[in-house]
Order: C-alpha cells, then sequence, then structure tokens
C-alpha cells in the first residue's frame, strides 16, 4: 500500500511534465473543419484556437473613488 502511495506521488511530477511542447497542429491527411457559414475563407488552426470575446471577454478595472448611493433597484423586494 504504500509502496503504492509512494510510486504514484513520485509519478505526479512526471505526468504534470507533458504537457504540450509545441503549437497545435492538425493531423496529415485530416482536413479543417468546414467553411462557417457566411465566411469568405477557411480559417486556419491558429485562428480556430482564438477564444471568441464572448468567451474571455474583457475586465473592467475602473475603480471608485469614494463610496456612491446604490440607485433603487426595484427587483430587491424583501421575503415573503
Amino acid at each position: 500500500m504504500k509502496k503504492t502511495l509512494l510510486l504514484l506521488a513520485a509519478a505526479l511530477p512526471l505526468l504534470g511534465a507533458c504537457g504540450q511542447k509545441a503549437d497545435l497542429e492538425p493531423l496529415a491527411g485530416q482536413p479543417l473543419p468546414p467553411v462557417a457559414y457566411g465566411a469568405t475563407e477557411q480559417a486556419d488552426a491558429e485562428r480556430l484556437l482564438e477564444p471568441d470575446p464572448i468567451a474571455a471577454p474583457e475586465r473592467s478595472v475602473e475603480l471608485r473613488k469614494r463610496s456612491e448611493e446604490r440607485e433603487d433597484d426595484p427587483f430587491d423586494l424583501p421575503p415573503e
């Protein structure tokens, strides 16, 4: 039991080291997905891996300089 746990503990760092070593490329002989409806040209593999703005929105870093009164919220109702 202890040998198994020791072996697993030793294997975990090795498993973590097998990450991506190079950019992803389509397999030889395998085509990219078909052209999207309305697109004029085929997107390459790099473009297909970029997240959409909706998937990774930019963060708003607007900081408050001083406290402000909250606006009245019509949906903030007391429990019934």
